[in-house]
């Protein structure tokens, strides 16, 4: 039997919940909404919501974070510089060069609890159809 998918949207789990809002918050530039503190925070954008919450205490072993978690968080970024620099105030500075592939630039980045940000800068030229 078929379903239907109403929405879907990625969420966090955290003990370090204020950390990791302010980073976010610092980084994306908006108030997270809705936002129940220390418990839930939304932020939103066009094809993005992404939530953040504390875990119960008697489930949160379940959200121990592991750093070999193969799930990233790509934005895409109209200036690689102007985010790279936005990250170095917030105090977590890409690791590493910035890399150009044939889809354009992307460099590597980790919120406040270890996952990773691919920030990418689309290539203009591949965006143009033929």
């Amino acid at each position: 039997m078929a379903f239907h998918l109403s929405t879907a949207f990625l969420t966090i789990a955290t003990i370090d919940f204020d950390d990791l809002i302010a980073f976010y918050q610092g980084l994306l530039t908006q108030e997270p909404k809705p936002l129940t503190p220390n418990v839930y925070a939304e932020f939103n954008f066009p094809g993005l919501r992404l939530a953040i919450f504390r875990p119960k205490d008697s489930n949160a072993s379940e959200f121990n974070h592991s750093a070999n978690s193969s799930m990233s968080i790509c934005l895409e970024v109209d200036s690689l510089e102007e985010v790279i620099a936005k990250l170095e105030e917030l105090g977590h500075a890409p690791q590493g060069e910035i890399m150009t592939a044939s889809h354009g630039r992307e460099i590597y980045a980790y919120d406040p609890i270890g996952n990773r940000l691919i920030l990418h800068q689309g290539d203009e030229k591949a965006k143009v159809s033929p």
